[in-house]
């Protein structure tokens, strides 16, 4: 009795361990068990990104060969260090440091020691290196750029950190990761998908061929291709319109919201941030914290938007019946709140919405902004109703795009006064700055390109955007093939771009005419304050200008913020009339602007603070 006992508990765990072992085998089994199997190795087969056109099929980013070193620490056997640095041209301690992160990584599986190989660096070592086991050579591919220009919108790419393992179980160790700009916004689109072999070792750890003859292995597939909307010959003009020069220009197709141009002064070559290089590259431009190339003026800064502005209020105030455009303030040379005199540069007289905007009178704006709270018997309400419709130009606000970073710019409201006055301490003459763009306001060079969009459309605009195609495919997201209308009826706008299109023919543009086109535009000159050891003082304004053209069917509208550039027409209003003329006719006719632009820096307005020399502080201008 107890032998046939004993010999039914044997053949019941017998059956037990045979039926376990089924289960697993037939219905358990998944491909991602062979990574905890030490008999078995990983090879990776990289695909080539996608490539990037712009609009018009032209080739942006493309792909050339590069080769990494791999490790894989436990396969490694004793080996002369210095002999192998030398070859891979890197010290001893940088070695021992990369072999204890690839270690820690994981003993079994490969590891980058040295990435992005050269074709000359590969052809000397491919030889050489049978000769020290656990490492080997595995080619890949990195970004190649048929362009100079659009460093920042186009973004790079960079090895996988700490982090990006621990958060993405996709990428392994080594691979490369879209960082910044397009590169990272489209990076599901971009990178592809890798291939893997599975190869089966002995238990003397050599290869002894494909596990389970290759059907686990997989195909690598390449990146999609995806055309953008800049147009590359405007963007690379626009950039070299800004040699020495700092800000942000943003040019948008008005009818589609397609992003044509996005530049920001000074930036750097994309090619820097490719190759063994890059690390030392970044870290030369990531700390120039004077001109800081990296850092995107065209959607990260956020001046105060200056006599642009006065347009929105002058919409705004025809919508809410308070004037007409034959309403008339008189100018004083400036205006007055309370006791004090504000200035104005128009020379003064009687002015209508029309001579007020073309010859940019503070005092008419001044007086527009009261009527506007007039209306409305608290000053709360007021600003509720103003807030509103500023906001509905995309001011204030992200606006949505498919830019990976931003700034929503500031359109303050009762709550941001309350805090910095008191409930009810401050009333529209606390607050008349924001009449002409000064005090409070701030905009992107994005945003107001966005608002001179909707004005050329009279009255809605589509989310800027910088994805025109994917593929064969249409843009990937409804959401920018529909409008977003503002609050101010159509009606109002015809006056106020009449206003805008006598900058260019009568105002404050009126030498910067592109023959054969008509524009309808706005000059700004902005405040430009600094601190020097403690004490606020006053550099040169900045230069802002926006446009849009042709004034009837416009076919770009443009923003162009210049730092410490003078009055708005003098750098930010020649430069978007040199781009409109681009666009629009395909050569430049004003060869002498042309070449006083490409030409003339402002190197000397900025050296101002750091020179240790006094400079002069500008009248105070509004």
């Amino acid at each position: 009795m107890k032998k046939l006992l004993l010999s039914s508990i044997v053949v019941i765990i017998g059956f037990t361990f045979i039926g376990r072992l089924s289960y697993l085998q037939l219905f358990r089994f998944s491909p991602d068990q062979v990574l905890d199997d030490p008999a078995i190795k990983k090879i990776y087969d990289y695909p080539e990104r996608g490539y990037i056109y712009d609009r018009n099929g032209e080739l942006m980013v493309g792909n050339q060969p590069a080769y990494d070193v791999m490790v894989i620490p436990r396969e490694v056997k004793p080996l002369d260090t210095i002999e192998f640095c030398n070859l891979l041209k890197i010290d001893k301690e940088h070695f021992i440091n990369k072999m204890r992160k690839a270690r820690v990584y994981s003993p079994r599986l490969p590891s980058v020691l040295v990435p992005q190989l050269s074709k000359e660096d590969y052809a000397r070592l491919q030889e050489k290196m049978r000769h020290f086991e656990g490492f080997y050579i595995q080619k890949r591919s990195l970004r190649y750029y048929t362009t100079n220009s659009s460093a920042n919108v186009l973004g790079y790419i960079s090895e996988v950190n700490e982090r990006d393992l621990k958060n993405n179980p996709y990428y392994v160790a080594g691979e490369l990761k879209g960082r910044t700009g397009i590169e990272k916004q489209y990076e599901d689109i971009l990178r592809g998908r890798k291939g893997v072999k599975h190869i089966q070792k002995d238990r003397f750890n050599r290869d002894i061929g494909p596990y389970k003859e290759g059907k686990l292995d997989t195909l690598p597939e390449q990146g999609r291709e995806i055309h953008i909307t800049l147009d590359k010959a405007l963007q690379e003009y626009g950039e070299r319109l800004m040699h020495g020069k700092r800000g942000g220009i943003v040019a948008i197709e008005p009818k589609s919201g397609e992003i044509l141009t996005m530049i920001s002064g000074p930036t750097y070559d994309p090619a820097l941030l490719v190759g063994r290089e890059r690390s030392k590259n970044y870290s030369k431009l990531h700390y120039d914290t004077i001109s800081k190339p990296t850092w995107d003026r065209s959607i990260l800064a956020e001046p105060s938007p200056g006599s642009p502005f006065k347009t929105l209020n002058a919409l705004v105030a025809l919508q809410e019946g308070v004037i007409d455009q034959k309403t008339k303030f008189r100018c004083y040379n400036g205006f007055y709140v309370g006791n004090q005199k504000k200035g104005c540069h128009c020379g003064g007289g009687v002015r209508d919405m029309n001579s007020g905007i073309f010859q940019s009178c503070n005092a008419y704006f001044a007086g527009t902004f009261r009527k506007i709270f007039e209306k409305y018997p608290t000053t709360d309400e007021g600003m509720d109703m103003w807030e509103r419709h500023m906001k509905s130009f995309g001011l204030g606000r992200y606006l949505g795009t498919d830019i990976p970073t931003g700034r929503p710019g500031r359109i303050p409201g009762k709550a941001f006064y309350d805090k910095w006055y008191g409930d009810g301490s401050w009333a529209s003459s606390t607050i008349i700055s924001n009449a002409i763009g000064q005090g409070e306001v701030a905009a992107t060079p994005l945003q107001l390109a966005n608002m001179a969009t909707a004005i050329g459309n009279r009255g809605y605009y589509y989310t800027p955007h910088i994805l025109k195609t994917v593929g064969n495919m249409g843009a990937i997201d409804p959401k920018y093939t529909e409008p977003h209308y503002t609050t101010i009826d159509r009606e109002y706008f015809e006056p106020v771009i009449q206003g805008m299109a006598n900058v260019y023919k009568y105002g404050t543009a009126r030498w910067v005419q592109i023959p054969g086109i008509e524009i309808a535009g706005k000059t700004g000159t902005v405040e430009n304050f600094i601190r020097v050891k403690g004490e606020r003082m006053q550099l040169t304004d900045h230069s802002v200008f926006v446009a849009f053209a042709p004034v009837d069917n416009p076919k770009i509208a443009l923003a162009v913020y210049i730092e410490n550039g003078y009055y708005g027409s003098r750098y930010a209003g020649h430069i978007a009339s040199l781009l409109i003329e681009k666009y629009i006719k395909g050569e430049i006719t004003r060869k002498d602007l042309e070449k006083r632009m490409l030409e003339k820096t402002l190197e000397h307005e900025y050296a101002k603070p750091y020179s240790g020399e006094p400079f002069k502080i500008n009248e105070y201008v509004w």
